[in-house]
């Protein structure tokens, strides 16, 4: 049974450097007892608390590496699981394609910081987001089939296409808010970490 203090090392490692509402809301346990398992990381010194937020020292660090192959052992050599993430880095190489037009565009020959003033052009690159994630749809339920606690992306993302289909374009791939890119990221963080892999630059 993966253990609690677990959970919310490997909610540290995925958020990077967040709260612990945050790190609740990825892992699926209560506020509370998420903010009792970072106070017994922290006491002994598996997690570092700055300005109100949680990062993994250098001993968590370890120790959850070394965790990961033991809570996950079975999930590893799920034939099922394994074939769905592989289907999810393909679609991963599109979308960084998709958000690198996104937040560039090309002027002249030369890429240039897209300011979202062409309307059409973003809109392209919206439909496209959209027809990326209903291709990704029923792979994220072949995940979750095989780790529950990946539910909680699904709402997530979501939430944060409705908002740019809605107009709410920041949630495209806003690092500050919840959007879609973030979350994604943060997705791959977890099948990666889950998985044993490292991930291409």
């Amino acid at each position: 049974m993966i253990s609690k203090l677990h959970l919310v090392m490997h909610g540290v490692a995925v958020k990077k450097h967040c709260g612990s509402n945050e790190i609740a809301a990825l892992i699926g346990l209560s506020p509370n007892v998420t903010q009792d398992q970072l106070s017994a990381a922290e006491a002994s010194g598996r997690v570092l608390l700055a300005d109100g937020k949680y990062m993994l020292s250098s001993a968590g660090q370890m120790i959850l590496r070394g965790e990961y192959s033991r809570f996950y052992s079975t999930l590893r050599v799920d034939p099922r699981f394994i074939a769905a993430c592989d289907r999810f880095e393909i679609i991963n190489t599109e979308l960084k394609q998709a958000i690198t037009e996104w937040q560039t565009m090309e002027i002249a020959g030369e890429r240039v910081a897209n300011d979202h003033s062409n309307s059409d052009y973003d809109d392209k690159l919206i439909d496209r987001l959209g027809d990326l994630h209903e291709r990704f749809e029923p792979i994220l339920a072949e995940l979750i089939d095989g780790e529950t606690r990946l539910q909680c992306y699904a709402g997530k993302m979501s939430n944060a296409l409705e908002r740019v289909e809605g107009g709410a374009i920041e949630w495209v791939s806003d690092a500050a808010l919840e959007s879609y890119h973030t979350v994604w990221f943060e997705l791959h963080e977890d099948l990666l970490r889950l998985l044993g892999r490292d991930r291409e630059e």
